[in-house]
């Protein structure tokens, strides 16, 4: 059966679908010895010769599905041009070649799942499909009702309207309040740009689970395997209703998730009307 050559190459652990379409692009994939570079192309996995970069690929490759609990001051990446740690280095022992679904912050810690199942991939980050992110967010102070309301309502950020799915007090700290913050998508930094347009900043950032898959009872730096089960509500497209019983993390030392307004891309301070929540 023929498959398009960049699906190909994501189940075979070359890369993401999304980066295998870049090496296609760049000239860097060979088909029986000719160099292809239109996304078009289909192969017949196991009997046409892929070569990337001048290195023949095995389509063998089983199809793998984990669950990592990400630590706060690791990068959601396979490589770093900075030095700084990766998911790669906690992967160790892991046969297969495996990509992270999506991103989650280098100070954030959590639910992060990663898999070498390009289509799954791509259907549990792509805006249209809204598999659903839970997070507990310990922001700054005691936001009021009228500040989580303009949360629930949405507000404008720089790259458009962010409306969580769902919005509500965790457990009052002292100095600080943990919030249960439900989104379906995955902007760059869009939980603390939320907060900080509302200026509760954030101190801390916890994913409890991705599209219903859970870190619960995980000790960060750990990974498992999917259950069967799981992987089959993943390919429906995860849970429709997140759970609202998460625990909140262990406690930790050390200063959690914050950034200046500039450095997340917002501007301006928190929006003085119901109608006016364009952050200018």
């Amino acid at each position: 059966m023929e498959e398009r050559l960049q699906k190909v190459l994501a189940r075979a652990g070359v890369a993401s679908r999304r980066k295998a379409e870049e090496l296609i692009v760049a000239g860097r994939v060979e088909v029986n010895g000719k160099k292809v570079t239109e996304l078009g192309t289909k192969v017949q996995g196991g009997k046409d010769l892929i070569r990337v970069d001048g290195k023949l690929i095995d389509d063998a490759q089983a199809e793998t599905y984990l669950v990592l609990y990400k630590p706060a001051g690791v990068v959601t990446t396979l490589s770093d041009p900075e030095g700084r740690p990766t998911v790669a280095t906690l992967l160790r022992g892991v046969p297969e070649r495996v990509y992270p679904v999506g991103r989650l912050d280098y100070d954030a810690e959590g639910a992060l799942l990663l898999t070498n199942d390009g289509d799954l991939a791509h259907k549990l980050t792509h805006p249209r499909f809204g598999a659903k992110r839970t997070y507990l967010a310990k922001v700054r102070g005691r936001p009021s009702e009228k500040s989580l309301d303009l949360l629930r309502d949405g507000i404008k950020l720089d790259d458009g309207l962010a409306k969580p799915l769902d919005v509500d007090v965790h457990q009052h700290a002292e100095k600080n309040t943990w919030i249960r913050i439900v989104v379906d998508e995955g902007r760059p930094h869009l939980i603390k740009r939320l907060f900080l347009a509302i200026e509760h900043p954030v101190q801390r950032l916890y994913r409890p689970d991705y599209a219903g898959i859970s870190v619960e009872g995980m000790e960060p730096g750990t990974y498992r395997e999917l259950s069967q089960g799981e992987v089959k509500l993943l390919k429906a497209g995860g849970v429709d209703r997140p759970r609202k019983d998460v625990q909140l993390p262990a406690r930790r030392h050390g200063r959690g998730p914050g950034g200046s307004a500039a450095s997340l891309g917002v501007r301006g301070r928190r929006p003085k009307g119901r109608d006016n929540r364009r952050m200018r």
